[in-house]
C-alpha cells in the first residue's frame, strides 16, 4: 500500500478527491485492527494526524470540536460535556485514548462506539468537507446502519459540533469489565435545563445509535412538574418508568456480547440510576 502523509486539510482534501481508493488513517486503533485481522486491504492512506487545523476546540455556549480531538485530551480539557468526558474513561487503555479520537469514532461508526450514545443525546452535528465545499448534518440523520454514514469518499470529517448543554448530563455502560471491552449497552442522558430539553441516546443495542424519544418525553414531563432550574429527586417508581422507556426504544440482538434480553435490562438499570443521578445535578 501506499501511504501520504498530510500536514493540511486542503492536502487530505485532494488526495480524497484525486484518489478513489484512498482510505483515512488517524489514530489507527480501528483500521489497524481491522488490517490485521484482514477485514480490510486498503491500497492508499492518507494519514492525518498531522493536521493541526483538526485539534482546534472551542466553547463559547458553542462547543466544537475538531476530528483529532483524541480522548486523552477530552479527559484533560473542559471540552463542554461532562457525558463525554465519562465515555472517553471508558475507551480502551491510556495509549488507545492518546491515539483514538472522536473523528474516528464517527468515521467508523460503530454501534458500540463510546462517544455516539453522547453525540447523539446532545443532538450534534457532524461537519463535512470535500473540495466541493462544507456541509453539515445532524447525527441523527449521519449514521445509516452498522459502521454506515452518510460521508462521501471525497469527504473528510472535520470537526462535531453543538450546543452546551451544561453539567446535567451522565454516560453509563456494561461490558465484561471496566475497560478494554466493547460496550453490551450504553445510555447517554442530557438535560438541557437552559432549553427544557432532555437528549437519550442508546449504543450497542441496535444497528445505529437510537435516540429513546419515548423516555425523553417521559423524563421532560417530571421535569415540566418539578422545575428546570432546580435539581430535584425523581421518585423510585418515576425512575423505573424512565428507565423501562429507554430499554423499550432498543432493538437489540443475541450475540457473544450479550443477549437480546439481558441488553433490555441492562438499559432499565442503567436509565433508572442515570435519571436519579442527572436530576440532582445544578
Amino acid at each position: 500500500m501506499s501511504v501520504h502523509i498530510s500536514r493540511h486539510v486542503d492536502d487530505v482534501l485532494e488526495n480524497l478527491a484525486s484518489r478513489t481508493d484512498a482510505t483515512i488513517l488517524a489514530g489507527g486503533t480501528d483500521l489497524l485492527v481491522e488490517i490485521n485481522f484482514g477485514r480490510q486491504r486498503p491500497t492508499h492512506i492518507v494519514a492525518i494526524d498531522r493536521v493541526e487545523e483538526l485539534k482546534d476546540h472551542s466553547r463559547n455556549g458553542h462547543v466544537r470540536m475538531g476530528a483529532l480531538v483524541t480522548y486523552t485530551r477530552m479527559l484533560e480539557t473542559d471540552v463542554g460535556s461532562p457525558a463525554l468526558v465519562e465515555a472517553a474513561r471508558t475507551i480502551g487503555s491510556p495509549q488507545i485514548r492518546n491515539a483514538a479520537t472522536i473523528g474516528g469514532n464517527l468515521g467508523t461508526c460503530s454501534p458500540a462506539g463510546d462517544t455516539l450514545p453522547v453525540l447523539a443525546a446532545l443532538e450534534a452535528t457532524v461537519v463535512l468537507r470535500s473540495k466541493k465545499g462544507e456541509r453539515r448534518v445532524s447525527f441523527a440523520d449521519f449514521m445509516t446502519g452498522p459502521k454506515r454514514s452518510v460521508r462521501r469518499p471525497d469527504e473528510l470529517i472535520v470537526a462535531a459540533e453543538w450546543e452546551d448543554a451544561g453539567g446535567a448530563q451522565t454516560y453509563m455502560f456494561a461490558a465484561t469489565r471496566n475497560a478494554m471491552a466493547i460496550s453490551i449497552s450504553g445510555l447517554a442522558l442530557v438535560v438541557d435545563r437552559a432549553r427544557h430539553r432532555v437528549g437519550v441516546g442508546l449504543g450497542s443495542c441496535g444497528p445505529t445509535i437510537i435516540r429513546a424519544t419515548q423516555a425523553e418525553g417521559f423524563a421532560g414531563g417530571l421535569f415540566d412538574e418539578a422545575g428546570w432550574e432546580k435539581p430535584h429527586r425523581p421518585s423510585e417508581a418515576a425512575a423505573k418508568e424512565f428507565g423501562r422507556l429507554a430499554a423499550a426504544s432498543a432493538k437489540p440482538i443475541d450475540d457473544v456480547r450479550g443477549t437480546a434480553a439481558y441488553r433490555r435490562h441492562v438499559l432499565a438499570v442503567m436509565g433508572a440510576r442515570a435519571l436519579a443521578r442527572v436530576a440532582a445535578i445544578p
